[in-house]
């Protein structure tokens, strides 16, 4: 028989992740799941967008985000996830694919959901690079929500961070 235990939201902060949630919460509530709640920060130093001159400032950069992104989570789960007790909300620094991937292993996850996202050309305007990865190597199932294709948008997913 089919045991699901443990579902994994890899949530990226975005106005993307209010499509996916409600699927998150109605199959947690159907199976009586736990729900992980994952952000991953990427490796500052893959950013290259902008110059930091001394590498203590990459520390205090990577400390700021995951400062903030743990905030963003917490009101997702106080605003959003209110009324699910089993939520437990994580946010690690490194490649999301590879972190979201460790997260699987690590707890035991049976479910991932997850969105697609387009950031990488044409090749990823539907799968995302993260998503694509993910399902390749996930050794549990992992249900993509295609974001782009829902009228469903919370515009105040993420406020007030």
């Amino acid at each position: 028989m089919l045991e699901m235990k443990k579902i994994l939201f890899p949530c990226d902060l975005e106005e993307s992740s209010s499509k996916i949630l409600p699927y998150v919460l109605s199959i947690s509530e159907k199976y009586n799941c736990m729900i992980y709640l994952l952000h991953v920060v990427k490796d500052l130093p893959l950013w290259s967008v902008c110059y930091i001159p001394y590498p203590s400032s990459w520390d205090e950069l990577l400390s700021k985000a995951l400062e903030v992104s743990q905030k963003a989570l917490d009101i997702i789960r106080e605003e959003k996830m209110q009324d699910h007790p089993n939520v437990i909300g994580k946010v690690v620094s490194g490649d999301p694919a590879t972190e979201i991937l460790n997260t699987i292993e690590a707890e035991g996850i049976n479910l991932v959901i997850m969105g697609t996202h387009g950031r990488k050309g044409l090749d990823h305007a539907i799968f995302g690079s993260v998503a694509e990865k993910v399902v390749k190597k996930s050794p549990v199932p992992v249900l993509v929500i295609n974001t782009f294709n829902h009228q469903y948008t919370d515009t105040t997913f993420c406020k007030g961070v």
